[in-house]
This record gives C-alpha cells, structure tokens and sequence, in this order.
C-alpha cells in the first residue's frame, strides 16, 4: 500500500514541514552534485553506531572521510541525508502527508523539538540493536516514523488515499489511518525481527523505524498542545 494523501483538515500551514522537506531536497541535491564524493560526506555526516559508542572516529578512514565532529551531532546531520531518489521520495511523500496535522496539533517550534526528538530516539534504538556496526545510517526515516506514531495516536478514524497494487489489480482506496500504520508498523517489527538472525546489518535500519514510531507515540502526549487536541476531537477525528 502505497499512501497519497489524506482527508484529514490541515487547519494550518505546515511551516517546519515544508522546510524539512525543503532541506533534505536541497542536501539530497547537493551529495548528488558530488558525485563520487558522495560517499565520503555519508561517512563525514551519517551516524555510524561504533563511532557514537566508542565516542570516537573509525580509525584508518581517509581523510576524506573524517568528520572531525563529535559522533553524537552526526545522529542529526544523518537525518537529512538519504541514499538515494527512491529513499528520499518515500520519506518526504509520508512526511507530507501525515506531517501537517501533527504539526498542528504541537505549533512550529514544538514540532521541529518533536521530530528531531524522535529522530534521536530512533537512531538510538538502531544503535542499541547494532553497537559495533560500521555501516552510517542515513535518511529522515527515524523522524519521519515518529510523525507516524503521534498521527496513528492521534488521528486513528481519519481516512488515508492509499494505492494498492496486487499483481493487474490497481486501485486507490480510503483506509483508516489505524489500519495503514498499523499495518505498517507490524511489517517494520516484523522485517525487524527477521534481521536479527543475519550475520550483519541489512540496508534498513528497522529498528530506527520501530524506535521512531514507538518515540512518536509518547512524545506527542508531550509536545502537544491541548486545546488543538480538543479541537481535532470536537471535529470527529
């Protein structure tokens, strides 16, 4: 299932939303004009789960490949860097979507603390699962996930546009958003768990993912601002 928007009232304009998408698309654009030195600002600025438990950088990196920061601050600038245009599009599309109302329920700056809260949690749930991994973890996922929880919280009964394709059927439908998260939800623990027996890590933190979503949950309750919440309510949501 593939989400293209929802019916869910925006009843105000997504200022930090729309700049986060904005700069993970001026970032994305910017490895992309790197060209083969694309990989060395992935090692520079992505999270790598050995260097933040060794509190220290790989040794033997180029250096090229040396950040010189603090490997905590890289599990910040890791959530706006993405592998690749699929991985960017994906993030963004659900950031866009789900993104507004959360936004709306918490107001700009109570937002911007949330989603890189989120993001933290998540990172740190993939370095918990994989403390010696040397691969950097990249991309908005881990936030992203978050703005999930707190909608799926949130905004369970409000309809969700969502493509299937199975097989020559194609069709768009309106789905809960209880179902549409939960469903994904249940495939990210599930891909999750599935991992765990692999001899190394996979391309996909799902960790970050679950950590992000369950983060996303609880600290809505925080961030958000109880009167909107009584209006969203009062509007059937």
């Amino acid at each position: 299932m593939i989400p293209i928007k929802d019916d869910n009232y925006r009843r105000h304009f997504p200022v930090i939303t729309v700049l986060l998408i904005l700069i993970n698309v001026a970032v994305f654009i910017y490895q992309w004009h790197l060209g083969p030195g694309a990989r060395a600002f992935v090692y520079r600025m992505g999270a790598i789960p050995w260097e933040i438990t060794h509190f220290e950088e790989l040794p033997g990196l180029e250096q090229a490949y040396q950040t010189g920061l603090p490997p905590m601050i890289t599990i910040f600038t890791a959530m706006f860097l993405h592998g690749g245009l699929l991985h960017l599009l994906g993030n963004m599309l659900y950031l866009w979507i789900f993104g507004d109302n959360v936004e709306a329920l918490m107001g700009p700056g109570r937002f911007l603390f949330f989603y890189l809260g989120c993001g933290f949690l998540a990172a740190a749930t993939h370095v918990i699962t994989a403390p010696d991994s040397m691969v950097p973890m990249i991309g908005a996922s881990g936030a992203v996930s978050g703005v999930l929880g707190a909608y799926f919280l949130r905004f369970p009964r409000a309809k969700v546009h969502v493509l299937v394709i199975i097989l020559f059927f194609i069709r768009i439908v309106r789905i809960p958003a209880l179902f549409v998260l939960g469903f994904w939800f249940v495939m990210q623990v599930l891909s999750g768990t599935g991992s765990l027996g692999s001899s190394g890590p996979g391309d996909v933190a799902w960790f970050a993912h679950i950590g992000g979503f369950i983060s996303g949950i609880l600290l809505v309750m925080l961030f958000e601002k109880k009167e909107r919440v009584r209006i969203y309510r009062r509007a059937g949501w």
